[in-house]
C-alpha cells in the first residue's frame, strides 16, 4: 500500500489500459476527475462501468480519443453519450458480470474504488456497493482506492485487506443522495395491488422509485417479510423498524437483509453502516437465480418501458435508443417464478408521461425484449392485475387489454384483430 495524491494515482493508468470505477454513490470522485484531467496525454483507455452517480467528465463530448466508455448498465449521467454514439452499452445479466472479470473475458489493469479507511486489523470496507465491484477489485492487476472516512462500513463480502491495494488517495467527502420519490394517486394504486399480491412470509426484491415505495407503503400490516434484492433502498428502513421485514421466514440468510448495493439518502447510508443485519454480498451470488429461487415466496417487483399484447416486455431502451440495462430482472423474474410459491411481476403505469399507453400491440421498433412472452407471470397497472402465466395468446391479449388504459383499449383490440386474428 502506498498513500499517493489522486493525481499520482491517476498516473499509472496508461493508453490501452482497460480501467473498473466503482458503482453508483461509491464512485471515487477524486479519481475521476485525476483521471479525466490527463485525457490529452491518455488514448484509447476503456472504461468498464456498471453506473455511476455523479459527474463522469470522462464521458463528456471530446473525450472519445481518450476514453471509451462501456456500461453494464446505462445510468442518467451516461445516457446521452451512449445513444450519441460516444459511450457503449454491453448488454448482459448483472450476475454473469462478474465472471467477465474472474474469467478474464474482459481482463482489467486497473480497478479505481472508493473505500472507508482500514479498522484496526487493516480491512477497508467498499461501502454501499459490493455488487461487481468486489470481482473487480480481486482481478484487476493494479486497484486504486480512494479512502474515505464518510463511507459507511458494511457486512458481507465487502471487506479487503491494505495488502490487496496498491495506491490509496485520501478524500472527505458525502457520498451522492437519491431522494425518496413521492407516489402519485397513480402510483399509489399500482402499489396497492402489488401490496395485494404479495403475501406474508414473503422475500422481496425490488428497486428504487415512486411505484416500489408505493407498494412498501402498503405492506404495514403484512407479517414476516423478508429481502433478498439486487439494490437495497430508503423505503424498506420503514418496515424493518416496524417489524414488518423480519426475514424469519427465508430459508437462506434467515434473520439477514441481503442485497448487492444501496442507494438513498443520508439515514439509508446511517443505516447501513456497521449494521450486521444487512448484507451486501457479490452479484454473482445476489442475482444468482439458482441462490434466489431456495427462498419462499420471492416476490420480484420490477417495470418495464413497454409490454406488448403477447406479454413481452422492453425494460432497456425506447426503440433503438438505450435507456437502462438488461440489469437483473431476468434473475429474479426466474428465480421468483422457481420459488415456492413466488411471484414475478411487473408493475407500471398504463401509460407514459406524454399520454402513450405502455401496453402496446407491438414493441416499438428497435425495442430489446429483456422479459420473454414465457417468463412473464404478473403484469399491473393502476387499472388492475394481468396474470398470463399459462394462458393462451387470447386470454393474455384480453388481460393486457382490460388494464391498458380505457383510451386505448378499443385501438388494441381492433390491432389484436389485425396482428394475431384473435377478436373479443
Amino acid at each position: 500500500m502506498k498513500e499517493v495524491t489522486a493525481a499520482r494515482a491517476a498516473e499509472v493508468i496508461e493508453s490501452g489500459h482497460k480501467v473498473f470505477i466503482h458503482s453508483i454513490a461509491m464512485a471515487p470522485l477524486s479519481l475521476i476527475e485525476a483521471l479525466a484531467a490527463r485525457a490529452s496525454e491518455l488514448r484509447n483507455v476503456e472504461i468498464y462501468q456498471i453506473h455511476t452517480e455523479g459527474p463522469a467528465p470522462y464521458a463528456e463530448p471530446g473525450m472519445e480519443k481518450s476514453f471509451r466508455v462501456n456500461n453494464f448498465f446505462v445510468g442518467a449521467n451516461m445516457r446521452k453519450a451512449v445513444q450519441e454514439g460516444r459511450a457503449d452499452y454491453i448488454p448482459c445479466f448483472l450476475s454473469e458480470v462478474p465472471g467477465f472479470f474472474r474469467k478474464g473475458i474482459i481482463p482489467l489493469d486497473v480497478a479505481l474504488i472508493q473505500v472507508s479507511p482500514p479498522d484496526r486489523n487493516g480491512y477497508v470496507s467498499l461501502g454501499t456497493s459490493v455488487d461487481v465491484t468486489l470481482s473487480a477489485a480481486q482481478s484487476a492487476r493494479i486497484v486504486i482506492a480512494e479512502v474515505n472516512p464518510q463511507v459507511p462500513r458494511t457486512a458481507g463480502d465487502g471487506n479487503l485487506h491494505v495488502s490487496q491495494i496498491h495506491f490509496f488517495a485520501k478524500a472527505d467527502r458525502a457520498l451522492p443522495l437519491s431522494m425518496p420519490k413521492i407516489p402519485d394517486l397513480i402510483q399509489q394504486k399500482i402499489g396497492e395491488y402489488v401490496a395485494g399480491l404479495t403475501e406474508d412470509g414473503a422475500t422481496l426484491q425490488m428497486g428504487i422509485g415512486a411505484i416500489p415505495n408505493a407498494a412498501l407503503a402498503a405492506m404495514t400490516n403484512h407479517k414476516n417479510l423478508g429481502v433478498h434484492t439486487e439494490m437495497f433502498s430508503d423505503g424498506l428502513i420503514d418496515l424493518v423498524e416496524r417489524g414488518v421485514i423480519s426475514n424469519a421466514k427465508k430459508a437462506i440468510h434467515p434473520h439477514h437483509i441481503v442485497t448487492g448495493f444501496a442507494y438513498g439518502t443520508k439515514r439509508l447510508y446511517d443505516f447501513v453502516d456497521q449494521n450486521p443485519s444487512v448484507r451486501f454480498l457479490d452479484m454473482a451470488y445476489v442475482n444468482n437465480t439458482n441462490v434466489i429461487r431456495k427462498n419462499p415466496k420471492v416476490t420480484a417487483i420490477n417495470s418495464a418501458i413497454e409490454i406488448d399484447l403477447t406479454g413481452q416486455a422492453c425494460a432497456d431502451s425506447i426503440g433503438t435508443k438505450i435507456y437502462s440495462g438488461v440489469g437483473g430482472q431476468m434473475d429474479y423474474m426466474r428465480g421468483a417464478a422457481k420459488s415456492e410459491g413466488g411471484k414475478a411481476i411487473l408493475a407500471m403505469p398504463s401509460t407514459t408521461r406524454t399520454g402513450k399507453s405502455k401496453i402496446v400491440a407491438k414493441l416499438t421498433h428497435g425495442a430489446g425484449v429483456v422479459s420473454t412472452r414465457a417468463h412473464v407471470h404478473y403484469v399491473v397497472t393502476e387499472y388492475g392485475v394481468a396474470y398470463l402465466y399459462g394462458k393462451s395468446m387470447r386470454e393474455r391479449i384480453a388481460a393486457l387489454v382490460s388494464i391498458a388504459h380505457p383510451d386505448y383499449r378499443e385501438k388494441l383490440e381492433r390491432e389484436a384483430w389485425e396482428d394475431y386474428r384473435i377478436s373479443f
